[in-house]
């Protein structure tokens, strides 16, 4: 199984941010992404043949980037962690090798401003593992 908290660590492996938070995000620090489950009402995906047959499982994440109060700066911070999602290859998250992640839209969700006037937009994304613990 991936946590959120092995996101997180793969997020900080690639220097992105300042600070990185599962679930809230303590004091509102800008320059910071904060990792949380993805909401999500549809079944659980199986192979054929159910779950024991499965060689998979998925993570839904949404990620909440937390910038400054420059929106441009903070699209842009936005969209380069999104590129580093879309082209990510041959990761390793927590123990479980990840066969691919898919972006659930076509760029970062812009959510406008926080209580601070700090630019906020959110990126959501599915990873797709191996349910079998990597041996790296």
């Amino acid at each position: 199984m991936i946590l959120l908290s092995d996101v997180r660590n793969w997020l900080e492996s690639l220097g992105v941010a300042e600070n990185y938070y599962v679930g809230k995000l303590d004091n509102k620090k800008e320059n910071s992404i904060g990792v949380y489950q993805l909401k999500d009402s549809s079944p659980p995906r199986f192979g054929l043949g159910g779950y024991n047959l499965s060689s998979y499982e998925q993570k839904g994440i949404s990620l909440l980037v937390h910038w400054n109060r420059n929106a441009v700066e903070t699209e842009e911070k936005a969209w380069e962690i999104y590129q580093e999602i879309l082209h990510a290859k041959d990761l390793v998250i927590g123990k479980h090798a990840v066969q691919f992640l898919t972006l659930n839209t076509r760029e970062p969700v812009d959510v406008g401003t926080d209580d601070n006037h700090i630019y906020e937009r959110v990126i959501e994304f599915i990873i797709y593992f191996d349910k079998k613990e990597s041996e790296e």
